[in-house]
């Protein structure tokens, strides 16, 4: 064939087109299978029961199928035609893209075959490369096909629809149909239709041979030849990588594996006549037990060539040799490889450290980066697809790797340092285009015995793009695009590698050698990205979830192995390069397989590390709680009773001695490793992993590694703080206040100081919790700390002070507990003294004590709806005795007529109670506030100053409101205010709830002498209060007459005045009670007058000197301390 006509085939174009056809047809053939394979994704006729009998009818006959006389068998299929066009005319168009495919595959070999060219890998790479790439795809293509088993079906149900439709066969259909049984036995068809190619396959097989054993080599070999080495020759470090094949060192030894086994296979004639293909053919049957066709889709190596062969005559020696290559396989890979693995570990290891210390040398020898990849690519798809695929075997251990995590890791440092340093390696690789490259070609042009004019044309064309570069072009951060260049040096390899070329390149092989050179200096230049896909792509993970899953389970069990896990979620980022333009449907499949396993990986490590420091946190918490206040009794005891102990000549059984704190960290010896050490360990490599990378993409989504870890720490410290408080709503118990804030700050110091190593935002998570904990529901809906506290000191602290149980003691500013037989008890000052309502506004914040004051002022509400009620009961007694209540007679007619007044004082006391334990919370709040915000708590204070009583009410609501929020105590309760005026009736009038209000002033002042009576009612000094904790009634009354009265924007002193006449008349006409038991405790009742006083900031002790006179009250402070004295004085003497 003539030179003209070499130059018009144009090998080097078809073989590229076809090469990327091939592979867009080999990926749709392969969706075809996959969605026909799962009953979830297959067209939906396909499974109807009406359609069965037309299936079968169709699979039996085809392709000879009488749609017209067929009317009975295929009338579901008439009636679904429209349908069925529509689902499958996809799929059908992929049958006729593998028909046109392989016409366009044949004639282009056969025009190979007529140029007689020569193959040779080391001179003519990419011709060699292309042509072997093609013969694999089209092979991958047909067994494919063949493995799609509803291939005759599809076709066969389309075309009659289309008859239907249409009148007549679609016209690709009998050609179609021809291919479709020619193929039902690929093999022995591809074998018949690769005879005459032969020569030319076997040629370019045979040009691997060298390179395929040097690739081959065990890890022994290497390590003796330091394969990727920087240091093992010091002087030499700077020096460029040369190679005489520079694309053959990072090729993939998969990708040869694929060619000579398929090559072989379709081409195998020249394997009893020529003894080099023989070698090279065995040496490839001792590599691995399966090769990838596709994906997750291999060729079982040995059975399929044994099954071909057997069948063959005059191949029984090869027979022997295939099995005899499989046990050396099953015996020896597992382990070939795996000592493989571990010198990539130790090679890449050092490399990636000397790389990263010194970039700089990714100019001269970026080769060596590129050549690791390829060959961890190389052992980590091995293991990969003989994990997935050896089942049964003696010796599983050979595919299994538990530092396999390490391996992934390192080929993604080399891929982030090349990715990190393309300037360094372009600044380099210009230099070496234009001022070596661009000389020695030139050089080697001139001296050319014969050089032909298309020829020329294009190596000059070289000459000048590489002498026009320079340095200026990288710092300019110019695009480089030598895609050009590349593609006529593959054209020139195809016009040199003709029989009949005037120019024969490997008569010439310094120039292929040089400009091998430069087509891998020129990828530096402009496909640095590309080069890292082709040699360190490892999306076959997508198609082996289950592998990858397992193995990433595994590194998780080894704890060396953790700091490593991170490769994991970061190789779902390859999943993006394994999509085709010719098969777009897949893309959402596989972006979802991506983000989905990136997702649940880093959730996964997310939730180790969080785990972890938790776990931590909580040993930190039982050291804190060592040195609580509570655990120095003991010692406190037992120095003072040292004499006594010295004295002992044995301890007592039962006493157990107890370790001080800090004794955890004396250790005798430093090799005993305690659970804090592993979890620090664990904690460390978890730590390393989380902070790896700040950011990586996975199909167009950012991810950020530590936002899982925040996420997971918010959640776990959520869910520890309120494990900490441990409340039991059944026994209602719960932690102290106090002790709860000693171990929230031991789990957030800790937490705190891992802010630099975590890399996550500690202080928002922190932050974030703490905040949550002061909502009644956390994010994730779960109660929190505010709810427990909230009901804990409703349910029992204040339920049982209602029931006269706990008692509110002023002198001590706390609610005590009374010791009563029978009852389950617990110390109430425990829980509500001044340090722990400053802890527990402190934990709850001042949206958890507002939280806090709402639930409080329902209570009291509810309260004060009884109250009304019973008013509304008396409220003509009531209206009488507001207006008569200075005239004794009629007075002692008119009280016995009052129902209900127990009751109201019970009512009254209660709603006291719950006042008064808010005032001690708030001002817990005001001393929390004014530690914390002492800038923001001076201006409300100053603020709240500013209001007087002809301030606007409205004006006056909000600065309270303002003020309640910081703790701030108001004459006015806003809080009390809104919740009494949600109780407002519709049906009643303003007026009506005013006169209401009034007279409930009125009921309470006339019952006050009717406390005289309990025995409880007496005033104990001691306490500053009394037992059944009706001190309490004067902040209740005080604070629900301003609330009230607010609400009516009626004068709040000259109702509080009205009480203060009306009780001082009935405390003052229970001085004519003759009867003992009536007036038992007059004189603490009298003592209330003073505490209403004290409590109001609108009354004054003039006031109540008009109406009750002073001397009363200090009698009765007088009478009072003698009977408490007189009562003491017999227990003493006792």
């Amino acid at each position: 064939m003539s030179l003209t006509s070499a130059y018009q085939h144009k090998l080097a174009e078809k073989l590229t087109i076809l090469n990327d056809r091939g592979q867009g047809v080999l990926i749709r053939m392969y969706n075809i299978k996959k969605t026909c394979s799962d009953s979830k994704a297959k067209p939906p006729f396909l499974l109807e029961k009406s359609m069965e009998s037309s299936l079968k009818y169709i699979n039996k006959k085809f392709p000879n199928i009488d749609v017209r006389n067929s009317t009975q068998q295929l009338g579901p299929v008439h009636r679904e035609k429209t349908e069925i066009i529509r689902f499958l005319t996809n799929y059908y168009q992929s049958f006729v893209d593998v028909m046109e495919f392989r016409d366009h595959v044949y004639e282009l070999l056969n025009t190979i075959d007529a140029c007689q060219c020569h193959f040779d890998i080391s001179l003519n790479f990419d011709f060699t490369r292309s042509y072997l790439d093609l013969i694999v795809t089209y092979t991958s293509v047909i067994l494919l096909l063949s493995r799609i088993e509803d291939r005759r079906v599809l076709i066969g149900v389309y075309n009659c629809a289309h008859e239907m439709m249409h009148g007549h066969t679609d016209s690709s259909f009998a050609r179609l149909a021809q291919m479709i049984l020619e193929y039902d036995h690929p093999l022995k068809k591809l074998t018949e239709e690769f005879g005459p190619h032969t020569k030319a396959v076997s040629g370019a097989l045979l040009s691997l041979y060298f390179l395929f054993l040097r690739r081959n080599h065990g890890a022994d070999q290497w390590r003796n030849a330091q394969l990727l080495s920087l240091i093992s020759t010091p002087p030499a470090m700077i020096n460029p990588v040369n190679s005489d094949t520079m694309a053959c060192e990072y090729l993939s030894v998969e990708v040869m594996e694929r060619w000579i086994i398929i090559g072989f296979l379709l081409c195998h004639g020249c394997l009893n006549s020529n003894n080099q293909c023989q070698k090279l053919w065995k040496l490839c049957l001792q590599g691995s037990l399966y090769i990838t066709l596709i994906r997750e889709d291999v060729l079982q190596v040995h059975k399929v060539t044994e099954d071909l062969f057997s069948s063959l005559k005059g191949y029984g020696k090869r027979v022997a040799d295939i099995k005899e290559s499989k046990e050396h396989v099953i015996a020896n890979s597992g382990q070939f490889h795996c000592q493989r693995r571990q010198f990539l570990r130790m090679a890449v290891k050092e490399l990636v450290t000397v790389l990263t210390d010194e970039p700089g040398l990714l100019g001269p020898k970026v080769l060596y980066a590129f050549m690791a990849l390829s060959f961890i690519r190389d052992e980590v798809t091995w293991l990969v697809r003989h994990t997935e695929n050896v089942t049964k075997t003696k010796t599983p251990e050979d595919y299994v790797d538990s530092s396999i995590a390490e391996l992934l890791f390192l080929l993604e440092e080399i891929r982030a340092l090349v990715r990190r340093h393309v300037k360094v390696i372009q600044q380099y690789h210009i230099q070496y285009l234009a001022r070596f490259d661009a000389l020695v070609l030139s050089d080697i042009i001139q001296n050319l015995s014969v050089c032909p004019e298309e020829e020329s044309i294009i190596m000059s064309s070289f000459v000048s793009t590489l002498s026009s570069l320079n340095l200026k072009q990288v710092d300019n951060g110019d695009k480089f695009e030598f895609s050009g260049l590349r593609l006529d040096w593959f054209r020139l390899q195809a016009y040199t590698s003709v029989a009949k070329a005037p120019l024969h390149l490997h008569e010439n092989p310094d120039l292929a050698k040089v400009m091998n050179l430069i087509v891998f200096h020129s990828r530096m230049m402009d496909s640095v990205e590309k080069m890292l896909v082709e040699t360190s792509d490892l999306s076959t993970f997508c198609f082996h979830l289950r592998t990858f899953e397992k193995m990433f389970a595994m590194t998780l069990e080894e704890p060396t192995m953790l700091r490593y896990a991170i490769a994991f979620p970061l190789i779902c980022a390859h999943f993006v390069h394994c999509t085709h333009e010719m098969c777009p449907e897949e893309y959402p499949h596989l972006k979802n397989h991506g983000l989905h396993h990136c997702n649940s990986f880093l959730e996964e490590l997310a939730k180790q590390t969080s785990n972890c420091v938790l776990e931590i946190c909580a040993e930190q918490r039982n050291l804190s709680e060592q040195l609580l206040p509570k655990h120095c009794a003991t010692t406190i005891s037992k120095a003072k009773n040292k004499k006594i102990m010295k004295q002992r000549q044995t301890p007592r059984k039962g006493e157990p001695e107890r370790d001080k704190p800090g004794a955890e960290s004396h250790r005798k010896n430093r090799s005993i490793v305690t659970n804090m050490d592993k979890l620090h360990v664990n904690l460390t490599e978890l730590a390393l992993t989380m902070n790896h990378v700040h950011s990586f993409s996975v199909f167009e989504h950012t991810i950020f590694p530590s936002e899982y870890l925040s996420s997971h720490l918010e959640a776990r410290l959520n869910r520890a703080i309120v494990w900490l408080a441990g409340y039991n709503a059944t026994t209602q118990e719960i932690a102290r206040p106090s002790e709860l804030l000693a171990g929230v700050k031991a789990y957030i110091s800790f937490i705190q100081s891992l802010a630099q190593f975590l890399g996550a935002d500690v202080s928002r998570v922190i932050r974030n919790a703490l905040l949550q904990q002061t909502q009644p529901l956390d994010s994730c809906g779960e109660q929190t700390i505010t709810t427990f506290y909230t009901n804990w000191y409703l349910e029992s602290l204040l339920r049982q002070a209602s029931s006269g149980t706990i008692i509110l003691s002023p002198a001590m500013q706390a609610f005590i507990s009374l010791p009563r037989e029978g009852e389950q008890n617990f110390s109430a000052e425990e829980f509500s003294d001044i340090s722990e309502m400053r802890a527990l506004a402190e934990l709850l914040g001042p949206y958890g004590m507002k939280f806090l004051s709402e639930n409080l002022m329902w209570h009291v509400t509810s309260q004060i709806v009884e109250l009304k009620k019973l008013v509304v009961e008396n409220m003509d007694v009531l209206v009488q005795i507001r207006s008569n209540f200075g005239k004794a007679d009629l007075m002692a007619s008119l009280l016995p007529q009052l129902m209900g007044a127990d009751n109201v004082l019970k009512r009254m006391t209660i709603i006291g109670v719950i006042l008064s334990f808010r005032a001690m919370a708030q001002e817990g709040l005001r001393e929390v506030f004014s530690s914390h915000c002492p800038f923001l708590m001076g201006p409300i204070e100053c603020l709240k100053e500013f209001v007087t009583p002809d301030t606007d009410i409205k004006v006056t609501l909000s600065v309270f409101e303002l003020a309640s929020a910081a703790g701030v105590g108001c004459d006015i309760d806003p809080t009390l205010v809104a919740a009494i005026a949600n109780l407002k009736a519709d049906t009643s009038s303003s007026e009506e709830e005013y006169k209401v209000a009034c007279l409930l002033l009125i009921f309470l002042a006339v019952s006050l002498p009717l406390l005289a009576t309990d025995p409880s009612s007496f005033y104990c000094i001691e306490k500053d209060g009394y037992n059944n904790n009706i001190h309490c009634l004067t902040k209740a009354i005080i604070q629900v007459s301003a609330a009230l009265f607010t609400l009516y924007n009626k004068n709040i002193e000259t109702h509080l005045k009205e009480f203060l006449v009306v009780a001082s008349v009935s405390l003052l006409q229970l001085g004519q009670e003759t009867d003992k038991i009536k007036t038992r405790n007059r004189e603490s009742i009298s003592l209330l007058m003073r505490l209403v006083v004290e409590e109001s900031s609108f009354l004054t002790l003039d006031m109540l000197e008009s109406c009750f006179p002073y001397v009363l009250l200090r009698n009765a402070y007088r009478e009072v301390s003698r009977a408490f004295h007189l009562n003491r004085v017999p227990a003493s003497t006792h």
